[in-house]
């Protein structure tokens, strides 16, 4: 499988999620929820991360995942712990933070960062900001095929 990671655009010139990320100053995305959520248990070492900015329609580069750490019924004091003992690695601004102190919590650690040439990401209803899909193709435009949810059912 492959995952398509929606990389958030807020904040200062510089401090986008992305250009931390091809910068080499952010090695880690953290994604979070009540409960468990897409990616939580679905996402494995080995496996390639393609990168796109939220709003864009353009993929642009692409990690290979080199470790996961999935956190299921934290307390708060763990997923400050959690968040802080990653922070080298994650990067997060104080409000990305607050918006990742989830009880439940998945670490994906990446290497082998590339930008790559632009691919046309055609979009389709309902999306989250994490897709699995079975290859890159499936949501190029000319080659994408509808999204099946059924990948990113627990």
């Amino acid at each position: 499988m492959v995952h398509l990671v929606y990389c958030d655009n807020a904040g200062k010139k510089g401090e986008r999620v992305l250009d931390k990320i091809l910068a080499g100053t952010k090695t880690m995305i953290a994604r979070g929820a009540a409960g468990r959520k897409i990616p939580h248990s679905r996402v494995f070492e080995g496996e390639r991360l393609y990168f796109m900015e939220k709003g864009s329609s353009s993929i642009t580069a692409y990690a290979i995942v080199k470790s996961v750490q999935n956190y299921v019924k934290l307390s708060d004091e763990e997923i400050t712990k959690i968040l802080a003992d990653n922070q080298s690695k994650l990067n997060l601004s104080d409000k990305q933070k607050e918006r990742w102190h989830k009880k439940c919590l998945c670490l994906v650690e990446f290497e082998s960062v590339e930008k790559i040439p632009p691919l046309a990401f055609e979009r389709q209803g309902n999306m989250d900001d994490w897709m699995i899909i079975e290859k890159i193709e499936d949501v190029v435009a000319g080659t994408s095929v509808p999204y099946d949810y059924e990948k990113s059912r627990f």
